[in-house]
This record gives C-alpha cells, structure tokens and sequence, in this order.
C-alpha cells in the first residue's frame, strides 16, 4: 500500500477479512427445549476466549459472554466449546468475532433474544468490548 493509499484513509488491511462471514468453522449443535413457551435466559461465559490479531500475528485474548432466550432450541455446550476453539488460530478483528459468533448462534438455534459480548484483554493500552443484540420479531 502507498502513502497515498494511507493519508485518504484507505487501510492495509481493506478486504482482508471479506471471507469471514463464509469462513467454515465447527457446527453449533442443539438440542429440543422441553419448555419452550417459557421465557427464561441462559448465559454462557467463556473465560479463556483466544484468537489471533491479523496485524501482529500474536494472541488476542479475552471473555465471551452469551445470553440468550431460547425458542424451540437450545446450545450445545460441547459443540460450543468446539466452535470456540476454531478461533485459536485464526486472525480475526475483535468485531468480526462478536458479529461472526452472534450470526452463527442466530443460524444454530433462533433465539427469542441474543447478545454477544466480547470484552477484550488489554491491547498496546487500549482496551476494546465489542457487544451486539439480536431479537425475533
């Protein structure tokens, strides 16, 4: 990339995590909620979440919190755990974990409501949450 290219404000890294959203990782398994009809929230925190930064190379660390009203279906926890791994060795954006996490629960289960909270370790002084919601109309 040029100087040019930089002082308008085009990055370096424009384009590359367009394949994120198609990315093929672990399936999400579920399960029947045998009380569906119930509104009641689960939460799930994964404490030890580790992707890899695409602009270093180095591990990001940090907490994925989920919570969400289940419908018909609920999350498997092993198929989670699984799924979370995937992320260990691949270099993604702190946002594109949130919305790629969230997208593919929504696509799993179909919750009455999710949110997605990833609240990040400490990173060159800076410290980065990235949260997002979703509810079925």
């Amino acid at each position: 990339m040029s100087h040019q290219q930089e002082s308008i404000g085009i990055s370096a890294y424009e384009g590359r995590q367009d394949h994120i959203p198609s990315l093929k990782l672990p399936e999400i398994e579920s399960f029947a909620n045998v009380y569906e009809g119930k509104d009641y929230t689960i939460d799930f925190t994964i404490p030890e979440f580790t992707a890899v930064c695409p602009k270093t190379g180095l591990p990001d660390f940090g907490v994925i919190e989920i919570s969400y009203i289940p419908k018909a279906k609920c999350i498997e926890l092993k198929s989670l755990k699984e799924y979370i791994l995937a992320y260990r060795n691949l270099g993604i954006f702190h946002e594109n974990v949130v919305n790629r996490i969230l997208e593919d629960l929504i696509q799993s289960v179909d919750p009455k409501y999710i949110k997605v909270k990833g609240d990040y370790n400490l990173r060159g002084g800076i410290k980065t949450v990235v949260s997002r919601e979703y509810s079925s109309k």
